[in-house]
């Protein structure tokens, strides 16, 4: 049985939230709820939830600033937020769990049986790039949190030479020489890295434009990168690519 907080400044949510879990998650129950930062943190301490459901933007600050009063963060946390388009990116790429407003039962469900499972690692890391990649403006740079089995890097983005396929794992190059093996696939970094200059050139790459030395048209078609890896390129590919190149000239 999971102990579950809510915090949120609107009053409508937090009874929302409390109905949800009380009437789809028979695994948790609901220790309290509280209205902003201060009350918050107060309820953290006294109630020591398992999971808190945290809201972003609140009257007397943020949810940041409830767990800035927590080191190290012991609890898991699932953020409730209203944001969308482009800033939902800053969530995935800091690999931190959060459910959109309304809520969909189904998707909160989901988050509580994730955090359930959750290793709490290194998740002060998590919260600071998330907050970093939120008050970062559209297409600015951005950090991204990759986790392996041994470790968790906060990477630049712009540091990203390119990332390989190898079936249902990726491994990224960057510029530091690190070549790190996720348990992704290639499909969900080319969604991730979606308007930040990454193309798919071949179906077992996916490159930083930015890193292209040259590109080469014997063999069918290639791009040499700044670590002067070849990467072969694809022919249904060979053309765009050109083009994309052209407009960054």
């Amino acid at each position: 049985m999971f102990r579950v907080l809510v915090i949120d400044d609107e009053a409508h949510m937090r009874d929302s939230l409390e109905k949800l879990l009380i009437k789809h998650c028979a695994q948790v129950k609901v220790v309290g709820s509280a209205n902003g930062v201060k009350t918050g943190i107060y309820a953290i301490m006294e109630l020591n939830p398992d999971i808190v459901l945290l809201d972003i933007q609140m009257e007397d600050g943020t949810g940041f600033d409830v767990l800035a009063a927590f080191s190290p963060i012991v609890f898991k946390v699932i953020f409730i937020t209203a944001f969308e388009s482009y800033a939902l990116q800053a969530f995935r790429f800091s690999a931190v769990d959060y459910v959109l407003k309304p809520v969909n039962p189904l998707m909160l469900v989901e988050a509580i049986e994730r955090a359930g499972k959750l290793i709490q690692d290194h998740f002060n890391i998590q919260v600071k790039a998330l907050e970093e990649n939120l008050k970062a403006i559209p297409n600015q740079q951005k950090k991204i949190i990759v986790k392996t089995t041994d470790n968790v890097y906060l990477l630049e983005v712009k540091d990203i030479i390119n990332c390989e396929s190898d079936d249902c794992y990726s491994t990224i190059h960057t510029t530091g020489g690190d070549h790190i093996m996720v348990s992704k696939t290639l499909k969900e970094y080319e969604e991730l890295l979606s308007g930040l200059g990454f193309y798919r050139v071949h179906k077992s790459y996916l490159i930083n434009l930015s890193h292209i030395k040259r590109f080469e048209r014997q063999d069918g078609g290639s791009v040499v990168l700044t670590n002067n890896v070849k990467i072969p390129v694809a022919s249904r590919k060979r053309e765009e690519l050109l083009e994309l190149m052209e407009k960054m000239a």
